[in-house]
């Protein structure tokens, strides 16, 4: 699909590495104006940014006041917004008793209260062109809960809510609000905060991939890419009549239990 972005201006959040970084690269190539934000900016992808035209500056989406500055300068320096990708999130892998009140905060802090605050300064220089297209990065433990992590669950599960709701109240002003669901997503942060809490990690990257049916199947991961080629179609025209969806690209993940091999 050939999809054309050109004079259109786009915001990333959490776009220093993985899911974000994969989205903000594909964006560009597409012709977008791309705007990107992440806590902690890294050298190798600051180097490919500049390549392509991306913009970037360092962003805690928990901080309210940067995620306000990153989206209202992204709108003031191309005098419009048509595209936010909420994708900055943590993952949080703790069992109810040993959940803190400040665990608590900053997974949903970071997980949903920026996909709701983000999405709302988004949302006044999108009507002002006439609509847009807003996609949220949440994870197939927002489709199917997980005994592991449930704090992360609820967050993600928050995230497939938001998209919804929002969608709903905002059809009207021609923006569109989606989610994508990725399963293991290899070349993550998340992923490898993930593998670092365990002692073997070639053992505990197989445990990955044959959780997920078509994964073992393909002896792999899903790539950050392959999440960025599907926000890139539900940002895009092509996806015109898709609001309030959750797309779960999770190789089968959340199925049910796989067959086995």
């Amino acid at each position: 699909m050939n999809i054309d972005l050109s004079n259109r201006t786009a915001v990333v959040t959490g776009a220093s590495s993985g899911i974000g970084k994969a989205t903000a690269i594909r964006l560009a190539k597409a012709g977008a104006n791309v705007f990107t934000g992440d806590v902690q900016l890294r050298d190798e992808t600051t180097a490919e940014f500049q390549s392509l035209g991306i913009h970037q500056q360092v962003c805690d989406v928990t901080n309210l006041d940067q995620l306000k500055s990153l989206i209202n300068g992204a709108a003031k320096a191309t005098g419009r917004l048509d595209i936010l990708v909420n994708n900055a999130g943590i993952i949080m892998v703790k069992q109810i008793d040993d959940v803190s009140e400040e665990d608590w905060d900053r997974c949903i802090d970071t997980n949903v209260k920026a996909v709701f605050f983000g999405t709302k300064f988004a949302i006044p220089h999108m009507r002002k062109v006439g609509g847009g297209s807003i996609v949220n990065t949440a994870s197939n433990a927002g489709i199917l809960p997980r005994a592991h992590d449930p704090v992360y669950s609820i967050s993600k599960q928050s995230v497939v809510g938001i998209t919804r709701s929002l969608a709903l109240c905002h059809s009207k002003d021609r923006i569109r609000v989606n989610c994508v669901c990725p399963g293991p997503v290899g070349e993550t942060e998340i992923m490898e905060e993930g593998l670092r809490e365990f002692a073997d990690r070639e053992a505990a990257v197989r445990k990955f991939i044959y959780a997920s049916p078509l994964a073992r199947a393909l002896d792999r991961m899903i790539s950050p890419d392959e999440i960025a080629q599907s926000i890139l179609y539900l940002v895009s025209d092509a996806a015109e009549m898709v609001t309030g969806t959750s797309v779960t690209i999770d190789g089968g993940k959340s199925l049910g239990v796989p067959p086995e091999a």
